[in-house]
């Protein structure tokens, strides 16, 4: 009989701690978070007040109301960050928000409402705006990208990469307002791409097999333009003095 009571009388406590410990946790869901409750983890180059800006979270409001996935999507796209977690905690209690910034590694330029906007680009070719960009990693840029545009991102971010296996270096990257695509390279000069951005796998295949040829037979010197807007018809003009 006291074993069973002992056993009850266990039950009974467990019960009330776990009523005690829901409770809490409900409270503490429905308190009011401010800006003061916000913490920001991770790399990132821009005060708390500016994160807190382009989350658009309405604060103060109750924790169990707060729009993570909203605040995510807003602060990804206003300050161009590669990865962002907006999380409610209880233990701190607030708002955690990690924080992964894009690494620039090229100049860029683009044109919004008529005016000329300053930046830079990453490899995945997304423009990061100058204000919001990490000095840390602008140190050893040289590259640089006119006339960037959204829908120019995937072709960037080929163009970029392009560089990694092959003996290729580009200076500039340049889009004209029609979406004429124009190459500077360190040795084979201006390069010719056009507007067709389905064949540029094709084309940047062969800027690298061109350049591996000429510079076989010592030809590089005297490439003044290469024109392969038209990959079955290549044009090559050689600098005559």
């Amino acid at each position: 009989m006291k074993n069973q009571q002992k056993l009850k009388n266990r039950r009974s406590i467990l019960l009330v701690i776990i009523l005690l410990f829901t409770t809490f946790i409900i409270s503490k869901t429905f308190k009011r978070v401010n800006f003061k409750d916000i913490r920001i983890v991770g790399s990132y180059s821009f005060t708390k007040k500016v994160i807190f800006n382009n989350s658009f979270l309405n604060l103060p409001t109750r924790l169990i109301f707060v729009n993570t996935k909203y605040a995510e999507r807003k602060l990804k796209k206003n300050l161009s960050l590669l990865r962002v977690s907006v999380t409610r905690q209880i233990f701190p209690f607030g708002l955690k928000i990690m924080i992964k910034t894009r690494t620039p590694v090229a100049y860029a330029e683009k044109i919004s409402n008529g005016e000329k906007i300053a930046g830079f680009i990453d490899e995945y070719g997304i423009f990061i705006d100058e204000k919001y960009s990490d000095k840390e990693s602008l140190k050893n840029l040289s590259m640089k990208v006119f006339g960037w545009k959204e829908n120019f991102s995937n072709t960037l971010s080929k163009i970029l990469n392009s560089q990694k296996n092959n003996d290729i270096e580009f200076n500039t990257i340049k889009f004209s307002p029609n979406g004429f695509l124009l190459l500077e390279e360190k040795s084979l000069k201006t390069i010719l791409l056009g507007h067709n951005m389905q064949i540029i796998d094709t084309q940047l295949q062969m800027i690298n097999d061109i350049k591996n040829q000429l510079k076989e037979n010592f030809l590089l010197e005297k490439i003044d333009i290469i024109d392969l807007t038209n990959p079955k018809n290549p044009k090559i003009k050689v600098f005559k003095p």
